[in-house]
């Protein structure tokens, strides 16, 4: 369910234009809000991965062409709040991408965030009720930015 955040966005948030990123090894799903303009987050779109450096790269490219103040990074932990395999692989990520911009890079535990977007999807007339795999990506992204206001409040 997708909320009105206007009303309950912290001062920090305020008028800040805000990228999720939910990493993968094969594509990597974004989604953004611009506090002041978006009612909500939306999905953005998604990067096919070759390497972190073209992933990278990628990214810088948006965040200068969108003016991205913030960009929220998903971190997939276990429930219990414990590193997976992944974890490391995004911190890496996270690393080599704050040597390239200079905005901050904050982190969102994704637990779930997959499952929850094939929920949104099979409960969505937009996606007619079905589970859109070439579009799950960006939706799990909307979540982790979902999740990220919901705990700045």
């Amino acid at each position: 369910m997708c909320l009105y955040y206007k009303q309950q966005m912290s001062e920090n948030l305020k008028n800040k234009n805000i990228m999720a990123i939910d990493y993968g090894t094969k594509i990597t799903g974004l989604a953004q809000i611009t506090f002041g303009r978006d009612p909500f987050p939306v999905p953005f779109g998604r990067l096919k991965y070759t390497d972190d450096l073209k992933l990278c790269l990628d990214i810088v490219k948006i965040v200068e062409d969108e003016c991205i103040d913030l960009v929220v990074v998903g971190l997939p932990l276990f429930l219990d709040g414990k590193e997976t395999k992944m974890s490391q692989k995004v911190t890496n990520f996270i690393n080599l991408l704050k040597g390239k911009i200079n905005i901050p890079i904050e982190t969102q535990n994704e637990s779930l965030s997959s499952f929850e977007a094939q929920e949104r999807m099979k409960n969505s007339a937009a996606f007619n009720f079905k589970i859109d795999l070439k579009r799950i990506d960006e939706m799990a992204a909307t979540v982790i930015l979902e999740d990220f206001i919901k705990c700045q409040n």
